[in-house]
């Protein structure tokens, strides 16, 4: 049974920073493409950032380029994305996410190429 569940989300004043942790059932996981989206009213869910768990390969957008981090640990079959120098601009829902292989982290962070779903964690950044 395919399980995504996120943990970490919260408040912060602009400036400040999360980090939030994705859990993946074993056989998602492994040798994978995961990644984190996110969504705040009346908008489309956006990619933030992707990573290969085979090598730890990763792809980022330019909203997010230079102040996120996504990491992986393959002991704990956990994603987990480190937000630093937050923006009201940030606020919104965050997804994680995981593909049917690794190769969908070849390509652009669109919802449409990820399978399977967390149901997500609310970070509000207050200015």
């Amino acid at each position: 049974q395919v399980q995504l569940v996120e943990s970490g989300g919260g408040s912060v004043q602009a400036g400040g920073s999360l980090t939030l942790s994705c859990v993946a059932s074993a056989s998602t996981y492994s040798d994978n493409c995961m990644a984190w989206f996110r969504q705040s009213p009346g908008k489309e869910r956006e990619g933030v950032a992707s990573i290969y768990t085979g090598t730890g390969a990763t792809t980022y957008s330019d909203a997010v380029k230079g102040r996120f981090i996504i990491y992986r640990d393959n002991v704990k079959n956990t994603v987990s994305l480190q937000m630093n120098s937050l923006t009201p601009e940030d606020t919104g829902m965050y997804f994680c996410a995981a593909a049917d292989h690794g190769l969908i982290c070849l390509g652009a962070i669109v919802p449409a190429t990820y399978r399977y779903w967390g149901l997500g964690t609310q970070v509000t950044v207050s200015s």
